[in-house]
């Protein structure tokens, strides 16, 4: 039961980062690749109807988090309190920032509101790379298993780069969105960004996975015990490599699914690699991890939210599913039109 609520805690949380990450990374374009008005709408009315039902999955994973692994929750939220402050904030002025924008027609009120959502996407595309980075690393972790330490702890060199790998990754995944939602010039924009940030995608992942063996060297021990794990970054691997192809080729709507499958096959290989931590101890501490065990509920909690818990999420992926099913295609062009 133990391993089942680890694999749903990392579904949801790969679910949250596929969905919401593509319309993170339009925010964070949104000033460089729209020029114009009508740009900025069409690109606003390609994520208005979902993005904020994708971030859903961030507040199902943290309910599941406290149900199922309420040590891990105390240490996280102890642990990474400012954190997870601006994390909220962030959330908040996002969301601000995109409704309040059509509250007075003027040049200068819209382009307040396009550059707090811009900000606030920006920022919150690196902060959720410094929580993996951390959680890769480990952390500071005393012998009750809380944690010891401060924000400025968290900001080290392997979660930074995990912070601009992140907002390389979802940038590329915007791009790719973009590309498939819109039309005309922007389209063609948007999928002249893919091919930088995916280099950058490129060259950051393999200097992230190089100095992963500098901080973590314990990390493929269970990639060598179970040799089948590899085909998590095998994938990753195949699909990487294909974004350049259907970027060339304008096939928009199988470079979108490249760029997802990249996303979920990077977060399913870290977290085979940590399987079964949840989060580390710093390594060569002696201190012993929050692991699916010794940071668990008792079974009879774990039985009984796993039962409530698949009957919610099959209530969102309906949901979720209706929705991408309603909003299917291109943004009208009708839509786009300054009001």
């Amino acid at each position: 039961m133990n391993e089942t609520w680890f694999i749903i805690l990392a579904a949801m949380l790969t679910i949250y980062a596929v969905l919401d990450g593509f319309d993170l990374g339009v925010g964070a374009l949104l000033p460089w690749i729209c020029r114009t008005e009508n740009e900025r709408i069409q690109a606003r009315e390609s994520i208005g109807p979902v993005w904020n039902g994708n971030e859903v999955w961030l507040i199902a994973a943290g309910a599941a988090m406290f149900m199922a692994f309420p040590l891990l929750y105390a240490a996280s939220f102890s642990g990474f309190y400012l954190a997870l402050m601006l994390v909220l904030w962030l959330l908040i002025l996002r969301g601000v920032g995109f409704e309040f924008r059509h509250a007075y027609h003027s040049p200068m009120w819209t382009g307040l509101w396009d550059v707090v959502f811009s900000a606030a996407s920006l920022l919150l595309a690196v902060l959720f790379g410094i929580a993996v980075g951390n959680v890769l690393r480990g952390v500071p972790l005393n012998h009750s298993e809380e944690f010891q330490g401060s924000f400025a702890v968290l900001l080290n060199p392997f979660s930074l780069l995990g912070g601009v790998l992140s907002l390389t990754t979802l940038s590329m995944h915007g791009s790719a969105f973009l590309a498939v939602k819109t039309h005309a010039e922007l389209q063609e924009r948007a999928r002249s960004w893919v091919l930088p940030l995916w280099m950058g995608t490129l060259v950051l992942t393999l200097g992230f996975v190089g100095f992963s063996f500098f901080v973590r060297p314990d990390f493929t021990v269970n990639y060598l015990n179970h040799p089948l794990l590899f085909i998590l970054p095998l994938f990753a691997v195949f699909s990487i490599a294909t974004i350049p192809y259907f970027s060339r080729q304008r096939k928009y709507g199988q470079l979108f699914c490249a760029t997802s499958c990249l996303i979920a096959a990077l977060l399913g290989s870290a977290a085979a690699g940590l399987f079964p931590r949840l989060l580390p101890a710093l390594q060569d501490s002696n201190v012993n991890s929050l692991t699916i065990y010794n940071s668990s509920s008792s079974h009879h909690s774990l039985v009984t939210g796993l039962i409530m818990n698949l009957v919610g999420m099959g209530v969102a992926v309906a949901y979720t599913s209706y929705v991408y099913k309603i909003w299917w295609g291109k943004v009208p062009l009708q839509k786009t039109t300054d009001h």
